[in-house]
């Protein structure tokens, strides 16, 4: 793709961007929340954000989950930014670059006069040393290790251009640029240790700074008067609106809720799926987008004895009815999950036909394996109990009820399941330390190269996945610049972790936010989180 300086605009992504915005609400490719329509936007005023856990880490390098990300984007901007509705990579940073006919090189020509908030340029070298510092943090940047595989390093060719090379082709590095997880900060705060950097202070070159992190209570944004710069597609240029945001952490869904009605926040994250008509009759604005990326799923730690057993894994597939889930425990917003990606990720295929229902086959499955039923009707083999440790954690509130509700329908097979609510920081360690037989979660990206994060032996592999066939079809989509070819292979790659059954998908997780009538101007990114830049508050 040599000479393609800023243009970016993959039309086959952009067909599909189309597409599903016929199939969401209005709202979901456009403005969540009041316009402001007949109202002058006005700066000034602090937002105040619920959210449901502690971010735990406040570094955008390091974050990762979505209540961690409302605070770390606005903290950073990125070389590129992608449109929502069409999937097209702009420049933010970057004003334009050049690709390598095998996408192993791209150069970012920088705009002039960014800098970070402690005052010193953005320039090439900034790029240079972050995109080694997220690198270098390997396993404690969960999607930077996956963005930077086979990196080489980056050259300062002048103070505004920069050359990333990789040791091969990488497809989905300039999808990557447009992350906050590729986002830049000051070279004095990429010298402080990755633990510090996860509670502050750190200087970004973003439209806000941190001014505090109190965990498991709140993170504070203050603006950036001198921001003078940022992505095409907002509607204001220059500082933010908002004098400042603060992110909450309020637990409870309901109580989430009744601050919002009664005012003592603006903005809620993730509504929960009994509260949304209540809400909406008392006048709140409900928006929802659908999620890219993996689907909610039970993800199978393969080095378990039990859950290591390919026929329990399938016969679990089929033990599943994801439309009862849907229909009994969340809402309208969301929908059953029909394959290894969620239906708004590049590069998706509906297979519905691998996701059946079918309590007579799961019993098949296993009888077949010799696993014979039991006196209290959870099945046995070899004196051992097909009994399931699954982990979950409480960053959503219908979590609890969907999985009671899995765990019925799969003892009607003879699966048993025992449910371990972890906090985010207990799940995270117990992934890592293999303590657990499925995984309750779920992954936003819309690049589908989120399916080598899930799933390849040679990233964090926490999963413990060790298939030759399927590392062959995610490391070629990878490495292929060729459309047409990199569809092919993540076809190929999602059907194989489906009949391999290393997820079990259930429903696409969907952000759902409540704002309270004196907001205007919130708008999606393609992620499915907000943007607070061009906020206002009447």
């Amino acid at each position: 793709m040599p000479g393609s300086r800023a243009s970016a605009d993959r039309r086959h992504v952009a067909a599909l961007a189309s597409a599903l915005c016929l199939a969401l609400p209005l709202t979901a490719c456009s403005v969540a929340g009041s316009d402001g329509a007949g109202a002058a936007a006005r700066s000034g005023g602090r937002l105040t954000l619920a959210v449901s856990a502690d971010p735990t880490c406040v570094d955008p390098q390091q974050a990762a989950t979505n209540d961690a990300l409302y605070a770390a984007r606005g903290l950073v901007d990125s070389l590129t930014d992608q449109d929502p509705e069409t999937g097209k990579i702009v420049p933010w940073l970057a004003t334009s670059w050049d690709v390598s006919k095998d996408a192993s090189r791209f150069t970012f020509h920088l705009r002039t006069g960014a800098t970070f908030s402690d005052k010193t340029p953005v320039d090439a070298q900034a790029v240079k040393k972050n995109l080694d510092a997220v690198h270098a943090l390997g396993a404690r940047s969960i999607l930077g290790a996956g963005f930077l595989e086979g990196y080489k390093g980056t050259e300062a060719i002048d103070a505004h251009t920069a050359e990333v090379r990789f040791d091969g082709p990488n497809a989905q590095f300039l999808q990557a640029t447009s992350t906050p997880t590729l986002g830049l900060l000051s070279p004095a705060t990429l010298r402080r240790t990755a633990e510090q950097r996860c509670t502050g202070p750190l200087a970004g070159s973003g439209p806000f700074t941190l001014k505090s992190y109190t965990p498991d209570k709140s993170v504070e944004l203050r603006r950036r008067d001198d921001y003078a710069w940022g992505s095409p597609l907002w509607k204001s240029r220059g500082a933010a609106r908002l004098e400042g945001i603060t992110l909450q952490v309020v637990p409870e869904s309901g109580v989430r809720s009744g601050s919002l009605t009664s005012g003592q926040v603006d903005v809620i994250a993730g509504v929960a799926p009994q509260d949304e008509a209540t809400l909406k009759a008392q006048g709140v604005s409900v928006v929802g987008r659908a999620n890219p990326g993996v689907p909610v799923a039970l993800s199978v730690n393969t080095a378990s004895p039990v859950a290591g057993d390919v026929a329990v894994r399938r016969a679990l597939q089929a033990a599943v009815d994801r439309r009862e889930v849907v229909d009994t425990v969340l809402s309208p917003s969301y929908r059953p999950a029909t394959s290894s990606l969620a239906s708004t990720t590049d590069g998706y295929r509906d297979n519905t036909r691998l996701l059946g229902h079918d309590i007579p086959r799961a019993k098949s499955l296993l009888g077949q394996a010799g696993w014979r039923p039991g006196a209290d009707g959870i099945r046995v083999k070899d004196g051992r109990k097909l009994t399931l440790k699954v982990i979950l954690a409480t960053n959503f509130g219908p979590n609890q009820s969907a999985l009671e509700l899995i765990q019925q329908q799969v003892k009607k097979a003879g699966i048993g399941l025992t449910l371990k609510v972890l906090s985010i920081a207990d799940y995270q360690k117990a992934r890592s330390a293999g303590d657990y037989d499925l995984a309750w979660g779920n992954g936003t990206r819309t690049d589908p190269d989120i399916l080598r994060t899930a799933f390849s032996s040679k990233l964090l592999n926490l999963s413990r996945i060790h298939d030759t066939t399927l590392q062959r079809e995610l490391d070629a989509q990878a490495a292929t610049a060729d459309t047409a070819r990199r569809a092919a292979h993540v076809a190929t790659a999602q059907r194989r972790v489906l009949e391999q059954a290393y997820q079990i998908p259930v429903f696409e997780m969907t952000s759902v936010f409540g704002l309270s009538k004196r907001v205007h101007d919130v708008r999606f990114d393609t992620s499915s989180r907000l943007q607070f830049h061009d906020t206002w508050l009447s």
